[in-house]
């Protein structure tokens, strides 16, 4: 699902896992941007965070592998 843009705070739910994650950085590398994200539960400080390539299209940005949802379980 795009988005019209990432932008930190936006919760995403991991496609195979249905697991959410949070958006904790954005940023851009020469010619791709990228997103970190942190799993959106309480043992998250401990857990290693995730970054994914940002796509870009005409409906938008979109995490691959990953939908926006707000609507999580956190």
């Amino acid at each position: 699902m795009a988005v019209k843009s990432i932008q930190l705070g936006q919760v995403w739910r991991k496609d195979d896992s249905g697991q959410d994650y949070l958006v904790t950085k954005v940023y851009n590398e020469v010619f791709a941007q990228y997103a970190v994200l942190r799993p959106a539960e309480l043992t998250a400080p401990s857990m290693s965070t995730v970054r994914v390539k940002v796509t870009q299209s005409a409906a938008g940005a979109a995490l691959p592998g990953f939908t926006f949802t707000q609507e999580g379980s956190f």
